[in-house]
């Protein structure tokens, strides 16, 4: 069940493509075995209203939570922080390079007692 949350600022809009830094986010997390594949969701959120730094519009950013069910271990999260993280930053680098651009991880850990889920997606997967 894990939750990849984009937020990002409406300025991105015309140089980022944000469906395929979804899908980047996506693939990346697929092939982590901490993220089981049928609970992977990606969806991404632009902020209209942004006020950054000294207040320049040209600034940007993009903010990516990750929430998932408690029970993994500390280093299994740090590591994969850092791999979505790398892949964000990547995937951003070409923008980044020529844009002022603040980009930022957090992983949340979901208390399962308070988080019931049910679905079909994994009846519908390949194989």
């Amino acid at each position: 069940m894990p939750h990849f949350i984009i937020e990002y600022s409406a300025n991105l809009e015309p140089a980022v493509d944000i469906a395929a830094l979804c899908e980047a986010v996506r693939a990346t997390a697929a092939g982590m075995d901490c993220f089981p594949t049928p609970g992977i969701r990606v969806r991404a959120f632009r902020a209209d209203h942004v006020a950054m730094a000294d207040g320049d519009p040209q600034h940007g950013f993009v903010d990516i939570s990750i929430r998932l069910r408690e029970g993994r271990p500390q280093e299994v999260k740090e590591a994969a922080c850092e791999g979505v993280f790398e892949a964000a930053r990547a995937f951003l680098a070409p923008y980044m390079d020529d844009h002022s651009l603040a980009l930022s991880l957090e992983m949340r850990d979901i208390d399962a007692s308070l988080s019931p889920k049910t679905g079909t997606v994994r009846r519908h997967l390949p194989g």
